[in-house]
C-alpha cells in the first residue's frame, strides 16, 4: 500500500515505515503529525484518486530529527569580464518516518460510476432552435 501525499508544498510517494526528508516542519522531535492532503491511494491494485484530495484519508508520521541538508555551491561567472561570485546554501530539513496510511475515501471505480450516472442524466439536452435569418433591407 502506498500513497501520494502533499507535505509542506511538495508531493511525496510514501508507504509504511519509509523515512522521508521534507522541508523543515515546526513540530518538535518525537511528535506525531498527520497529513490530510492525500492525492492518491493504492491498496493492492485498488486505486483511489482524489479531486484534488481524498476526503477522510490521512497519513500518520513521526518526526525523527531536524537537520541541514548537503551544501549546494552556486558559482556565477562571466568570462572575460572579471566577474566571479561564489555562494553556498544548506537547506533546513526534517526527517520523518511514515507510521501508517488510513484510507476511508471512495474508490476510483465508484467515482467513475457516479460520473457515468451524472452524464446519462444530462443526455436530454434542450432542442435547438432554428437560427434566425438575418434581416436584409433592400433600397
Amino acid at each position: 500500500m502506498y500513497a501520494i501525499v502533499e507535505i509542506a508544498g511538495q508531493q511525496f510517494k510514501v508507504s509504511k515505515d519509509l523515512k522521508v526528508y521534507v522541508n523543515r516542519l515546526t513540530n518538535e522531535e518525537g511528535s506525531k503529525i498527520s497529513f490530510a492532503k492525500v492525492l492518491l491511494l493504492d491498496d493492492n491494485g485498488t486505486i483511489t484518486l482524489g479531486a484534488p484530495a481524498i476526503e477522510g484519508a490521512s497519513v500518520e508520521a513521526k518526526v525523527l530529527q531536524h537537520l541541514k541538508g548537503d551544501k549546494v555551491i552556486i558559482f556565477k561567472k562571466k568570462r572575460r569580464k572579471g566577474y566571479k561570485k561564489r555562494n553556498g546554501h544548506r537547506q533546513y530539513l526534517t526527517q520523518i518516518v511514515i507510521e501508517g496510511i488510513s484510507a476511508t475515501g471512495t474508490t476510483k471505480k465508484t467515482a467513475a460510476k457516479k460520473e457515468a450516472v451524472e452524464v446519462t442524466a444530462d443526455v436530454e439536452a434542450p432542442k435547438k432552435k432554428a437560427p434566425k435569418k438575418a434581416e436584409t433591407t433592400q433600397e
